[in-house]
């Protein structure tokens, strides 16, 4: 594991030796610091990372979840192929890290890995989340053989009863059988990737089953357990959702009812050096927009650079930093609270 590690953080590193990329992200870190400094907006360069929807379709039913709640105010749909090529092509040159996902589940679309492969030839680093439903022995074969980086699995119960609280619809079974697919795929091919995540959400229902995850997570070989604070998209139910250990929740319970623990400042590393693309090739800000309420334009109609530097974006930038806590989707916003154990 601890290979695997090293190995994982070297591929990483690898995709942002090229002179282009590494430029920009000394350009991006410095104007950020410098917007910090001043109090005002000031972008230099492009994404050292993106974001890009191969779908919103999802066959799970998750309750905090938009995809699994189907309650999307935005048009639902897959990526075409081809409308994705041309963003990477736009981008490579100055992002190293793409992730394939932001609502739905990634392997529904049909050419995902393909997709993936496509990203991997241009040495971007390729990260991806899944509900592992789909990783039978093909697709654990092909997930390897495209040359995804990272895989993160959402596995959030050591029992059925547990797992299937919030993973409505889901298999235990077929994610631990998903897992050994993979891993027994990767030694197949006597590769170090993809970097095998098991991502452990923490509700009040399970947070019990964490000494149980850590065994189980090494008895199936992966590479990392990772325990992420849940996000709560209805706050009418949060009440049954979070946990009890407090240091496992981004919300506490108070007067006025759930609200994030934390305040957080007027700025957002985020803002200056990723982005969102949906499907249908939406630009947003983050992925705490899951409807797209904040379009800043549409890489079909507009060149990805001139809506990286376009008035849309200058004017978000300028209100985070004037007031984060009035933008909506700011308010939700669990930037630095992600636990890792």
């Amino acid at each position: 594991m601890l290979v695997t590690g090293v190995f994982d953080i070297l591929s990483m590193i690898r995709s942002y030796t090229r002179p282009s990329r590494f430029w920009n992200a000394c350009k991006v870190y410095a104007s950020y610091q410098l917007s910090r400094l001043f109090g005002k907006p000031i972008q230099w360069g492009f994404p050292i990372s993106l974001s890009i929807e191969p779908t919103t379709a999802c066959n799970l039913r998750c309750p905090q979840c938009p995809s699994g709640l189907r309650q999307f105010s935005r048009a639902t749909g897959r990526i075409q192929e081809d409308d994705f090529t041309h963003i990477v092509n736009e981008v490579k040159k100055h992002a190293g890290y793409l992730t394939f996902y932001f609502q739905g589940e990634p392997y529904i679309h049909a050419r995902f890995t393909e997709m993936v492969k496509y990203a991997a030839r241009q040495g971007m680093y390729t990260a991806t989340s899944t509900n592992a439903h789909f990783l039978d022995e093909g697709n654990a074969r092909k997930t390897v053989a495209c040359g995804l980086s990272r895989l993160i699995i959402s596995i959030d119960g050591s029992t059925q009863e547990t797992y299937g609280k919030y993973r409505l619809e889901g298999s235990l079974e077929k994610v631990l059988e998903g897992t050994r697919n993979l891993v027994e795929a990767r030694k197949e091919a006597g590769s170090r990737h993809p970097y095998i995540i098991w991502q452990f959400i923490v509700f009040a229902h399970n947070e019990h089953q964490l000494p149980e995850m850590h065994k189980l997570a090494k008895e199936y070989g992966v590479d990392k357990l990772a325990v992420k604070t849940a996000q709560i998209y209805d706050y009418e139910d949060a009440e049954d959702w979070l946990p009890k250990d407090k240091s496992l929740s981004r919300y506490s319970r108070g007067e006025n009812g759930v609200q994030m623990q934390t305040e957080w400042p007027n700025r957002c590393w985020r803002l200056w050096n990723s982005c969102v693309i949906t499907w249908d090739g939406n630009v947003v800000p983050c992925c705490f927009d899951k409807d797209a309420k904040h379009n800043l334009g549409n890489v079909a109609d507009v060149k990805f650079k001139d809506i990286w530097n376009g008035e849309a974006y200058r004017n978000f930038r300028k209100s985070l930093i004037a007031g984060r806590k009035n933008i909506d989707i700011c308010r939700n916003c669990s930037e630095g609270t992600k636990v890792w154990v």
